[in-house]
């Protein structure tokens, strides 16, 4: 049995190609794709669509929005999508490594030498990464909610979200916004308009699919469960990754206060190591997920530090993985539903709330403590928003920002 099957409506087999070739195109993307997960969509397209012409416009323009409807890093889940799509399962793996590998051991080593940051010199870069946290998510906010909150439905549901954020706290408050966004979608924003729906070349076999979100689910539920039985720390980092990949909608961003509850709100990571982290993110290029890897070093395991980055790593990708094997052979009919659409809209209009409940805590108030420090992180704002700055341009001048108020 094979893995994938081709679609009845085309009348040529498309172009399939080898997983090295695969490889390094996504390497050559691993490395030079700055700007977050929209902009990576936009140099995929121009690399594999436009240039290499491996799939065509409406097959990737599916391929985005079945990855923007699930949840999970959509950027990394197009890539591994292209990559199924090229060369099969080994093809699908080989542009999720090359994609991911760069940036997760860029933050791996920033992980392992954080101990060198000591000093004013040292603590004021420190500080001027937490600004650059603070300017990238209240970009993430700005722009989400123009895209999501476009009514004022969905505007009243992400204002919930705030609310049942700041009411129940950490991880369940997150996890009942969501379900209430979603509910809220599905009762009032099913009028949502259809889009036209082409066919998804090289679709995993439907038995794969029920397979994959299976697995999905027995590890969302099983994991807790598991690692309350079983008392290990790799276990209980994979249980916690796993449940943030898992609940991710709305791009990449949407994971840091879902992480910050599993991690820090568990004393794994420390605050100011996680915002840190969370600034030199935005420096290197590739996924924002592997975020993942610089906590999972961080945290105190017993095991080395590679070991804990890798589990976290696995943990935070793996779920986005599933759900789309698990969607792509279904994706045409789930599209065309109205009830999905809704549940879609409002779930986006609930992580609005939800980054922004993250804006004010952890970041804004482990961050911003004098008026210089709001002065300097909007700048940094700024500068994304009307300028369309890249991100390592802001961490660069926040940065030396941090330092020269250090040493002031």
């Amino acid at each position: 049995m094979s893995f994938t099957e081709r679609p009845t409506n085309l009348t040529e087999e498309p172009a399939k190609g080898h997983a090295s070739e695969v490889f390094f195109t996504f390497l050559k993307l691993g490395l030079t794709s700055f700007g977050g997960p929209i902009a990576h969509l936009g140099y995929f397209r121009e690399e594999i669509v436009k240039r290499r012409k491996w799939l065509s416009e409406e097959a990737y323009g599916d391929l985005v929005a079945l990855c923007q409807f699930l949840p999970g890093p959509a950027s990394s889940q197009v890539g591994f999508g292209l990559g199924l799509m090229r060369a099969g399962p080994l093809g699908a793996l080989a542009a999720f490594f090359a994609f991911t590998a760069p940036s997760a051991l860029l933050l791996f080593g920033f992980a392992y030498w954080a101990s060198a940051f000591e000093g004013p010199v040292g603590m004021g870069l420190i500080h001027g990464l937490k600004l650059v946290a603070v300017a990238v998510v209240a970009q993430a906010v700005w722009g989400m909610a123009r895209n999501f909150c476009a009514d004022q439905l969905r505007a009243g549901l992400a204002v919930l979200a705030v609310v049942l954020v700041v009411a129940f706290g950490g991880a369940g408050g997150q996890i009942a916004a969501i379900v209430a966004g979603g509910l809220g979608g599905f009762l009032f924003c099913r009028s949502e308009p259809k889009a036209e729906v082409h066919e998804v070349l090289f679709a995993p076999r439907r038995r794969i699919g029920l397979f994959s979100v299976i697995l999905f689910a027995g590890l969302l539920f099983g994991l807790p469960v598991l690692s309350d039985i079983i008392v290990n720390p790799l276990l209980g980092v994979f249980a916690s990754f796993y449940h943030s990949g898992s609940l991710v909608f709305g791009g990449g961003h949407v994971v840091l206060p879902l992480l910050e509850a599993e991690v820090v709100g568990k004393g794994l990571v420390s605050e100011s190591s996680f915002l840190v982290g969370y600034g030199a993110t935005q420096a290197v290029p590739g996924p924002l997920f592997t975020f993942a890897g610089y906590l999972g070093a961080e945290m105190q395991t017993g095991y080395a530090a590679w070991i804990g980055a890798s589990i976290a790593l696995l943990g935070i990708f793996l779920p986005g993985a599933l759900l789309l094997i698990a969607g792509l052979p279904y994706w045409a009919v789930l599209r065309q539903t109205p009830s999905a659409r809704g549940i879609m809209a409002g779930a986006n209009a609930a992580v609005v709330g939800v980054l922004g409940a993250a804006l004010y805590a952890p970041v804004w108030t482990s961050a911003i403590l004098e008026a210089k420090d709001f002065a300097a992180a909007l700048c940094g704002f700024v500068l994304l928003v009307s300028f369309k700055s890249p991100p390592w341009v802001v961490v660069v001048l926040l940065g030396l920002t941090g330092i020269g108020f250090a040493l002031i």
